[in-house]
């Protein structure tokens, strides 16, 4: 298919984080203006990197791109959309309430859910009110990673049902006035999204098998609320240019392997490919060339680096932690960048060391059992599920807060406890839960995307206020949260990146909110680099080259500890595969004495 020649009003681009959304979604936009279109390209991620990619400044308004005539861009900041929420439903009743009924107010609208929907708010906008959009051709949205963007899209449907159903007139987010003035804005948005003529969702994916199946997944969940006008993009396919490169044919045979057994949701789904670049795709220029094949008869001389010269192999990182006894290990980064791979990797060497493990995820997007794939001595493996903690939740509140209402009062609870913020609540005190374990062996938590992950950190003094209005009893494990996440012998936090502009520029970002949360990280993990291997490949070279200077950006200027991961000829799937990810080469790690 040919995404330019097809493209309808409204492209939502979506899948998991780091396969090429941003990029895809900004090569179509230049593309679309440089037809004489006027274009309208809009993030929706609370970690948007569309300044960077774009190369100038973008605000909440649509900011001219100079460069390109008739394209414009803006971001949704999810903070600031909150904030002018905030002030939209409690500012008229500053002057007539007392101050303490305000204050009220403003910490009932202080959580993650109201983060949420006050950006939704202005999602909304721009795909239910055609007159916000009138004087563009085409509206381009680059989504967040796969589970934001499912909670996103899945907001009209539900939010308009709960402002149907609630009789109360307050929710956790305060006045339902404030949201029933929308109602007429989230259908006509649900009706956006469903519609084929005026609306496509393109499924964004890297030629990889948890790539492909987390696609599957969002297309069958998009199914689910009736969005089925969909289409694949499968971003950096690969072919090598000579036979006899190892690296190269591995390269090729890997992604091969992974569109060979496409998922047969994909499989009947309109198919655009995009080539690998041999550059980093920033800069308009750049985002030009995405949908050309790259054609490279020689490169620059760039031999494969020593590993002298390199951070040390991730093995060596594991015997610091190892040193460091029992207590929590978390992963955290730009989607897509391996934390998963990392965090597994990390879990299956301690297990073989001997010590007894917990890995588990807070990612709604999880696939941990994926790389795990059989049972392993000594490591236990969880899932946060959101649905059933929510279940799980609402029956232990209506058990407790619940027991000595009457009829009137349980009824008001139960409608109350439908609100979607619960499933937020309920996640993060299981979240909790898990970090207390590391009071008894090791815990390793591969966490959310970015964004995601600091809203449930952010959460905790939310949460604690909404636990409270429907229950008298605090968990011991909440109460001690932060404390726990902000003690550095306690909790060791892994930064995982790329040694690609985009993912270390997003991890700096993470880690100055991580620093400012009074969080600590312990060490940063440099996946995939292509550093240590040998190859004669000019798009490969010229990729390897392209990374020594976010490699030294690194080592020299972000982190005290870094460890770095070679790219890998076999998936780092099973116990075998994940080791290999701890030494300098394809060797499996020695097993220490």
């Amino acid at each position: 298919m040919d995404l330019i020649e097809q493209a309808t009003r409204y492209m939502f681009f979506t899948g998991k984080g780091g396969v090429g959304k941003t990029s895809v979604s900004c090569a179509i936009a230049i593309a679309l203006a440089d037809r004489g279109k006027q274009v309208l390209l809009v993030s929706t991620d609370p970690a948007s990197n569309l300044d960077e990619v774009l190369q100038v400044q973008i605000g909440q308004i649509p900011t001219a791109i100079p460069t390109v005539n008739g394209l414009f861009a803006l971001n949704i900041d999810p903070e600031a959309a909150a904030c002018a929420y905030r002030e939209r439903l409690v500012g008229p009743y500053r002057n007539l309430l007392p101050e303490a009924t305000v204050k009220s107010m403003e910490e009932q609208l202080s959580g993650s859910c109201t983060t949420e929907i006050a950006a939704f708010d202005e999602f909304a906008k721009l795909i239910g009110n055609s007159e916000v959009t009138a004087q563009f051709d085409h509206v381009i949205f680059d989504t967040a990673p796969t589970g934001h963007t499912m909670r996103l899209l899945s907001l009209p449907e539900s939010w308009s049902t709960f402002i149907k159903e609630n009789t109360t007139g307050m929710s956790c987010l305060g006045p339902l006035s404030g949201l029933s003035q929308q109602q007429e804005i989230y259908v006509s948005a649900v009706q956006s999204l469903k519609d084929p003529i005026r609306t496509t969702l393109v499924l964004v994916a890297r030629p990889e098998k948890t790539a492909l199946r987390e696609a599957a997944k969002t297309s069958a969940d998009l199914r689910d609320i009736g969005v089925s006008n969909q289409c694949l993009v499968v971003n950096g396919v690969f072919k090598a240019q000579s036979s006899s490169d190892e690296i190269a044919t591995a390269f090729e045979a890997r992604a091969n392997s992974a569109m060979s057994a496409i998922p047969p949701e994909l499989s009947s789904l309109p198919l655009q490919k995009v080539f690998l670049s041999p550059n980093a795709l920033i800069g308009i220029e750049a985002l030009r060339g995405v949908f050309r094949e790259a054609k490279m008869s020689s490169a620059a001389p760039s031999p494969a680096v020593s590993a002298k010269d390199l951070p040390q192999a991730l093995g060596k990182l594991v015997d610091e932690l190892e040193k460091s006894g029992p207590g929590v290990i978390m992963t955290m980064g730009k989607g897509g960048v391996g934390k998963t791979s990392v965090a597994a990797a990390v879990a299956v060497e301690l297990a073989r060391r001997g010590h007894n493990v917990h890995l588990s995820t807070t990612d709604p997007a999880a696939h941990v059992s994926w790389v795990i794939e059989a049972p392993i001595p000594l490591l236990t493996v969880s899932r946060i599920d959101p649905e059933e903690e929510t279940k799980a939740y609402q029956e232990e509140v209506m058990q407790g807060a619940g027991a000595g209402l009457d009829e009137h009062g349980k009824a008001l609870l139960e409608e109350d406890l439908r609100s979607p913020c619960t499933e937020e609540v309920a996640v993060f005190r299981s979240f909790a839960k898990i970090v207390a374990q590391g009071e008894h062996g090791f815990v390793v938590l591969d966490t959310a995307p970015t964004g995601h992950t600091i809203l449930l950190l952010d959460a905790a003094q939310a949460y604690h206020r909404e636990v409270l209005r429907q229950s008298s009893n605090m968990p011991e494990s909440v109460l001690m949260l932060l404390p726990r996440l902000r003690d550095p012998n306690f909790t060791h936090v892994l930064i995982v990146t790329l040694p690609e502009a985009t993912p270390v520029h997003e991890a700096k970002r993470l880690q100055d909110d991580l620093m400012r949360a009074g969080i600590t990280p312990f060490a940063w993990v440099i996946n995939q680099s292509l550093s240590l291997v040998t190859t004669k490949d000019p798009v490969l070279l010229s990729r390897r080259a392209n990374e020594l200077k976010y490699i030294e950006e690194v080592s020299q200027h972000l982190a005290k500890r870094v460890a770095i991961v070679p790219w890998l000829k076999k998936p780092p799937t099973g116990s075998i595969g994940l080791l290999t990810m701890l030494a300098e080469t394809n060797q499996l790690a020695p097993l220490k004495k």
